[in-house]
């Protein structure tokens, strides 16, 4: 594939990922990942700043994709994530009020996200934070990642749920597991059924 068409298709998965969470998720004030939930931990528990927490963990990631991953995976998950934030940012605006309620939002959107997130990973790219960091376990040890990002994931928002507010991380939590199924889904997609035989990798190099 070549470098536009690659480029257009995480693009398009990008924005699929920021349209699940901007109009779906976010206006349940549901996280999508652990890396937000840190930063929200990080607030509460010592008053860091969002922003100072986000970039701290997504610089060291991204210095871990680098090393481990290659650039390449690291230039398209800084790409992923601009995208899925400018689409954010235009769709915030027209996106205040719920479409449904949360029991119907919440896995409509799950299941978009999961969608845009499983593009990703099976192009060898992410969407930042604790993505990266299942991207690289799912390199190195062969682990599905939708299962891994779930562990990961799943693991902060409880943290963060006890210390903070349990009620929106039990939401977050189900929302993990629903996308996280899906990426799983999307990512063996592309396996061959000879693979079973021995341990798969779910990591496709750039």
């Amino acid at each position: 594939m070549s470098i536009i068409g690659k480029g257009l298709l995480l693009g398009i998965a990008a924005m699929i990922q920021g349209f699940a969470m901007a109009t779906f998720l976010f206006p349940h004030f549901i996280p999508t990942g652990g890396a937000a939930s840190v930063a929200v931990l990080m607030n509460y528990v010592v008053k860091v700043p969002f922003e100072t927490s986000l970039w701290v963990l997504n610089a060291s990631l991204l210095f871990a994709a680098v090393k481990w991953l290659g650039k390449a995976s690291a230039l398209w998950t800084m790409y992923c994530v601009t995208v899925t934030s400018i689409t954010i940012n235009l769709l915030s605006p027209f996106t205040t009020e719920q479409v449904f309620n949360v029991f119907l939002d919440l896995p409509i959107g799950s299941v978009i996200f999961g969608i845009g997130i499983g593009i990703l990973f099976r192009m060898g790219a992410s969407s930042g934070g604790m993505d990266i960091l299942a991207l690289l376990i799912s390199k190195t040890n062969g682990y599905p990642p939708g299962k891994t990002l779930f562990f990961i994931n799943g693991t902060i928002l409880l943290v963060t749920g006890v210390v903070v507010d349990w009620k929106i991380i039990l939401f977050a939590i189900a929302g993990q597991f629903i996308s996280t199924m899906i990426l799983d889904l999307v990512c063996k997609g592309r396996l061959k059924p000879k693979m079973h035989k021995k341990k798969q990798s779910y990591y496709k190099p750039s």
